[in-house]
């Protein structure tokens, strides 16, 4: 009986974890560095990692609205302007784009990677 149970719930994990992958496909663009670069000087470029992180070194032009922080700091973002994101892999970011696009935000576009395969112009404070 415990055996049937362990094996549902890892159906049911692999599952959800297949029902957010392909929403998160669905819902966003996710951008090679090129082509990251092509568009956020348009747009609203987001770093959504903690301001430590974000003190530490950031895409020049990036503003710093944390994951944590989001719901919270919505009124910062506007819905008319394409929305560029990005942390420092890729997971926090596709999190902050999921959320998003509940609230009714549509150009959603994650830098493929995040900061850590980032090769462009940073800004880090002294």
């Amino acid at each position: 009986m415990d055996l049937w149970i362990l094996i549902g719930a890892a159906v049911l994990l692999v599952a959800f974890g297949l029902y957010r992958f392909f929403k998160a496909r669905k819902i966003m663009n996710t951008l090679t560095e090129e082509e990251f670069r092509q568009g956020y000087r348009k747009a609203q470029l987001i770093d959504v990692r903690e301001p430590k992180e974000f003190d530490g070194g950031h895409i020049l032009g990036a503003r710093n609205i944390p994951l944590s922080q989001m719901r919270n700091r919505l009124v910062e973002i506007r819905k008319d302007k394409p929305v560029y994101l990005y942390c420092q892999s890729g997971a926090r970011s596709t999190r902050a784009a999921m959320l998003l696009n509940k609230k009714g935000y549509e150009d959603l576009n994650v830098l493929q990677g995040g900061f850590k395969k980032w090769t462009g112009k940073i800004k880090s404070k002294k």
